[in-house]
């Protein structure tokens, strides 16, 4: 099958339709999961930002050992394509349900793991060799998380309406920040920076692990996905090794995928993840301001998601994902250009606009990237362009931001770093084909 034709098989008459208490049901694992495992994710990048690089990797240049926390950050980025490869293969050949309870697990126990390590003063080198270690299994996890939720939802939802179910995990990285915020702010008031380093950093952490418990309650007790249950002796079989087939059989559609989401990507970590650290301690934005005004904006884009799914359902992906990307280049200099006044509010302001831009585009990319391939590849598929773009896009993000300011120390070379990224998504989902009106095949 080539790239450029969308591949579609209608189900047949006597597949079931969605039981609507099941889909409901699914859609709720599907966002408990993705929430847990991005909770998981923002606070290993806030406590990253406040105190994991003097604990784990002092040194006697504050930026340095900074920017050794978030080579880290950036190291579990670099694991996510083995998850893509082994989660892929799983949820490919033996089910989504299997892959995203395996992934739940291992995030789970490395994150609780961290909140248990030594650092540096008590065990040498081999706290950090330990971080990273961690932080590698993070990296796999949430490899296989993403592709998994949004399939799991996608693959149950009625007919018609496949971007507002596949929207639905999306709201999770938001909510994980906005939860890791939560639990952060209170914990900062209460033990103060200092008691915050010296100990409390790891309350986050180990919190996980009640979270962890109702994840995996949640998602062994939905049904594994029609699409992939569906699947009769006559069906062309899932391949052995999914990821192979898939660069031989749709090598413009991974790449045009990866370039539609990198855009995203940039934002959203340059927003969630590197403000946090940079307007503190470049620009003396008291810490509290910059994590409230990041989490006013968040919220706006968490109840944004799903109004914007319905639109991509109604008008097509394409039309709001191109929206959002041109939104975004625009607005990328104002957004980053108000951290320049150190106003709370104005902040917020210019943040709220420039995540409702950046939803537009994340909101329905969940449908748009596995409606590009088929189900016996669409795990692989989805979990690949997604996890490639965020690898590239959001990954390195605070690395080449922090590396950015040390040459400029200006603001608006945030916005010119993403605000290119996200002229790239616009040029790839122009060159991608609609997919609203495609059958997922069976």
């Amino acid at each position: 099958m080539s790239d450029t034709t969308v591949p579609t098989t209608k189900a047949t008459a006597s597949t079931p339709g969605p039981d609507r208490t099941q889909v409901s049901r699914v859609a709720l694992a599907s966002l408990i999961g993705t929430t847990i495992e991005y909770y998981d994710f923002a606070v290993y990048g806030t406590a990253a930002a406040l105190v994991l690089g003097p604990a784990f990797f002092p040194a006697g240049d504050s930026t340095v050992s900074t920017l050794a926390a978030f080579l880290t950050f950036a190291a579990a980025f670099l694991a996510r394509p083995i998850g893509v490869v082994l989660f892929g293969t799983i949820g490919d050949r033996l089910g989504r349900k299997r892959a995203l309870v395996l992934s739940l697990l291992m995030m789970g126990l490395a994150t609780v793991g961290v909140g248990l390590l030594p650092t540096y003063e008590t065990a040498g080198l081999l706290a950090p060799v330990l971080l990273v270690t961690l932080r590698l299994v993070q990296g796999v996890s949430i490899g296989g998380e993403w592709g998994g939720a949004v399939l799991l939802a996608a693959e149950h939802a009625p007919p018609g309406r496949r971007a507002l179910y596949a929207s639905i995990p999306q709201v999770g990285p938001v909510a994980g920040f906005l939860l890791s915020s939560a639990v952060i702010l209170p914990t900062l008031s209460i033990a103060g920076r200092d008691g915050f380093a010296d100990g409390a950093w790891r309350i986050p952490f180990l919190l996980s692990a009640v979270l962890i418990v109702i994840g995996l309650w949640v998602r062994t007790t939905v049904t594994e996905s029609p699409v992939f249950s569906g699947r009769g002796p006559e069906t062309r079989p899932a391949s052995r090794f999914p990821l192979g087939t898939l660069i031989k059989e749709y090598p413009g559609r991974l790449l045009l995928g990866i370039g539609a989401a990198i855009g995203g990507s940039a934002v959203y970590y340059l927003t969630i993840v590197y403000s946090i650290s940079y307007g503190p301690k470049a620009l003396g934005i008291p810490q509290n301001t910059m994590l409230a005004a990041v989490s006013v904006a968040a919220v706006a884009a968490a109840v944004a998601t799903v109004p914007f799914a319905r639109l991509a359902d109604r008008w097509g992906r394409k039309p709001v994902i191109l929206t959002g990307a041109v939104g975004c280049a625009v607005w990328a200099l104002p957004m980053f250009g108000s951290l320049s006044t150190g106003n709370g509010l104005v902040i917020a302001g210019a943040f709220t606009v420039g995540l409702l831009f950046f939803i537009m585009m994340f909101s329905p990319i969940a449908a748009f990237l596995p409606e590009l391939f088929p189900a016996r590849l669409r795990y692989t598929g989805a979990s690949a362009t997604f996890i490639l773009a965020n690898t590239l896009g959001g990954g390195f993000a605070p690395l080449v931001a922090t590396w950015l300011n040390s040459q400029w120390k200006s603001p608006l070379v945030l916005g010119v770093y993403a605000g290119a990224l996200c002229l790239v998504s616009l040029l790839c989902v122009l060159a991608l084909p609609e997919t609203r009106d495609e059958e997922f095949e069976i």
